[in-house]
């Protein structure tokens, strides 16, 4: 079966192709360029021959005026047909002896014979014209003019390129054999490997195996790689299965343990919800009935002690409420929308500023700030800062809040409340958000320390964060992102 694509060996058949010709076209080339500079050199040497018999032979028709003897020698040229020109001219440049192949009364252009040298020769688009002095004893006679065609050297160049066109074609004949050899062993191996890898890839079928080719080569050796690279990839993906019904098995166990924990859970809420709250009415309202119905027979000492007995249980009954809350928000489920915070915080400061009209604290919140957030949890977590700032201003003549956010380097909104209250230790912050964690004792503000694990835990769902910054005496900063 032919495999689909086959580019990896019509590319291979195309390199070789390629490299075959280059290689081929420089080497002949070379040799023909070689071939034609020995060629025009061996007819400079032989016009060189030819010219100096003529000049040896012309000597003495020079000497004595024989015109008719040197015609005669010139004439022996007739022998050679490449030479369709030759002349002899005196030392004065008049012309002595002519021969010519046919009559057409042509001079060619003659070469000048520098000083020092016998010779001389020029070559033209179609011939060669070779000059030789004609000297007797150190004396300048003459000089003879041999013209010679260069049919011949065409002749060769043709014969050249046909032998490299043939040869050309014998070699691209011998480059597609070796590429239909590399591409039955080489190239039909690989490229079905490489559909078999999409194939696998596609279907996700780690189970096929590449078919061996039965030779011990390189390409025999990847086969043998990909196959063993597919029994891997086939045992993990087995584990892997196994493993995730294992987890699914897990997930739904513990899914079931979680739904039953909720359920008892609930069930707990609505117990301390109900049952505790009940005895802790009838402590409180008994403990004020005491203190109202038998104010005369009660001592100080015994009212002291009823009122405390009235605080513990108000405070136990805070307590309760903290905690259904914090156990609320972690339960809860969170319903992200557009929240106008600013608008939010300023509904709260309006309830503080009721609840204690007498305080001087300056409130500033920043305008146009908005959060993606649950609405009543956000309100929770605005509540309980706010609160927290009002609380620990308490002790200040002017007290100043605000509330704020910025953002660094593209990041999310970082909120923040910053008050010029108490402060605390930094070297306990890692305390603020825990229950029932507190750093101040209750005699200087009260509270049930349950308010900033609230807080950190509805900014967890969030999946932000929340920390605080602050010093003993100059006030804190409280940071939160959504």
């Amino acid at each position: 079966m032919r495999l689909p694509n086959q580019k990896l060996a019509r590319n291979v058949t195309l390199i070789n192709l390629l490299v075959s010709a280059a290689a081929l076209s420089l080497a002949c080339a070379a040799f023909v360029g070689y071939d034609q500079i020995s060629f025009r050199r061996g007819m400079v040497n032989e016009l060189s021959v030819r010219a100096q018999i003529i000049a040896s032979n012309s000597v003495s028709a020079l000497l004595f005026n024989d015109a008719a003897s040197a015609r005669s020698t010139l004439s022996a040229l007739r022998a050679s047909p490449d030479v369709i020109w030759a002349g002899i001219c005196t030392v004065q440049g008049k012309s002595f002896a002519l021969y010519e192949r046919m009559r057409t009364d042509r001079i060619p252009e003659l070469p000048a014979i520098p000083p020092g040298h016998m010779e001389s020769h020029v070559f033209s688009s179609g011939d060669i014209v070779l000059a030789r002095a004609i000297a007797f004893r150190g004396r300048l006679l003459g000089i003879v003019y041999v013209e010679s065609d260069l049919s011949v050297l065409a002749q060769r160049r043709k014969e050249y390129a046909g032998i490299a066109l043939a040869v050309l074609l014998a070699s691209m004949v011998a480059a597609l054999l070796v590429s239909w050899l590399f591409a039955k062993s080489v190239a039909d191996p690989i490229v079905g490997l490489a559909a078999l890898a999409r194939d696998v890839t596609q279907n996700k079928d780690y189970s096929v195996r590449a078919v061996p080719t039965g030779r011990n080569d390189e390409v025999a050796l990847l086969i043998g790689a990909f196959n063993e690279m597919l029994e891997q990839i086939e045992q993990r993906d087995r584990a892997l299965r196994e493993a995730h019904h294992e987890l699914e098995r897990r997930v739904d166990e513990r899914t079931a343990q979680l739904t039953h924990a909720n359920k008892e859970l609930e069930s707990f809420s609505y117990s301390v919800s109900h049952d505790l709250r009940a005895p802790l009415r009838s402590i409180d309202g008994f403990s004020q009935a005491l203190l109202e119905d038998y104010d005369a027979q009660i001592d100080a000492s015994g009212k002291d002690y009823l009122r405390r007995i009235r605080a513990s249980a108000q405070r136990m009954g805070m307590l309760i409420d903290d905690l259904l809350n914090l156990a609320r928000v972690s339960r809860a489920t969170i319903q992200k929308e557009k929240v106008d915070a600013t608008a939010l915080a300023e509904s709260i400061v309006v309830d503080l500023r009721r609840a204690q009209p007498g305080r001087d604290v300056d409130f500033r919140i920043e305008k146009g700030m908005e959060a993606w957030a649950d609405p009543g949890l956000l309100r929770i977590v605005l509540d309980n800062l706010l609160n927290n700032a009002w609380k620990f201003t308490s002790k200040r003549d002017h007290g100043s809040i605000e509330f704020g956010f910025r953002r660094e380097n593209g990041g999310p909104a970082c909120y923040f409340v910053r008050d010029n209250g108490a402060g605390f230790d930094p070297k306990y912050a890692d305390r603020l958000f825990g229950a029932f964690q507190r750093l101040h004792a209750m005699t200087d503000f009260a509270g049930t320390g349950i308010g900033l694990a609230t807080v950190q835990r509805i900014v967890s769902r969030h999946g932000g964060s929340v920390w605080a910054e602050s010093a003993v005496g100059q006030g804190a900063v409280f940071y939160f992102t959504l």
